[in-house]
């Protein structure tokens, strides 16, 4: 069995995470900014010869690139934002090869992803927020993509899933600002500065979705999270019949 935490930000996914390892130390933990085998979130995607450009280019930093870096295919993935270092540019750079916030095409988006998909064939593995959260906030607010094209998408995820076993635990918001305080006083400074929110409501506020809409603020980043829960609870029970459990956020026991 593989394991699947979903919810919006704030709903407690670490937490769960942290519970269902408990129960089953046999499976391997994958968190954003991890080499996964199905996300890419906080990971540079880059073909043989930039990341050779990359290692001549950071050449103090070859050790720990190498460390870091997975080949898969023609293609290497770099878990970037695990590698603490002043060196200027070398965040920037690497961020720009990342495959969400609109840095690639609608299709290679898809090809990617469903290829990564088609080809993971492990077993014992618990993901956080690796099938929902980072795909569908680059199509709402990225690709500006339908609530039906987004459903439809996510049949060919299924489709490409194929019978690999999992099982989706997603955790429902009753509460998405209440949650959503939490982390921004969690996310704040030892002088009470937070460091979080602002940098969300300003990726907020520069996406196409919210520039095309005369969307910005906190008011309109809260209705886009409601309808993010309402989307992705629709396509649980549109596409992932029979794989799901919705979970109360922070308001289910440990036999739930």
């Amino acid at each position: 069995m593989n394991y699947f935490i979903e919810g919006l930000q704030g709903s407690g996914k670490s937490t769960l995470v942290g519970k269902i390892s408990e129960k089953h130390p046999e499976c391997k933990v994958y968190r954003e900014g991890d080499y996964s085998p199905v996300e890419l979130a906080w990971c540079a995607y880059v073909t043989r010869q930039e990341y050779a450009d990359y290692l001549d280019k950071y050449e103090n930093l070859r050790s720990e690139l190498e460390e870091k870096s997975h080949e898969e295919g023609d293609k290497v993935i770099i878990c970037y934002t695990q590698i603490i270092t002043d060196t200027p540019g070398f965040h920037k750079d690497l961020e720009q090869h990342e495959i969400y916030n609109g840095r690639v095409s609608r299709q290679e988006f898809k090809e990617i992803i469903l290829r990564r998909l088609s080809n993971w064939n492990g077993d014992n593995s618990i993901f956080e927020c690796s099938i929902f959260q980072n795909i569908v906030e680059d199509m709402i607010l990225f690709q500006n993509a339908s609530d039906e094209e987004i459903v439809d998408f996510y049949k060919e995820i299924s489709k490409a899933l194929g019978d690999k076993e999992f099982k989706i635990y997603y955790l429902k918001s009753e509460d998405i600002e209440g949650n959503i305080g939490v982390i921004r006083k969690e996310r704040s400074d030892d002088k009470g500065n937070e460091m979080w929110f602002p940098l969300m409501i300003g990726y907020f506020n520069e996406s196409p979705y919210a520039v095309k809409n005369g969307l910005s603020g906190e008011n309109a980043l809260f209705a886009h999270f409601r309808h993010r829960q309402e989307l992705e609870l629709r396509i649980l029970q549109e596409v992932f019949a029979g794989k799901y459990v919705v979970l109360k956020s922070k308001g289910y026991e440990d036999v739930d």
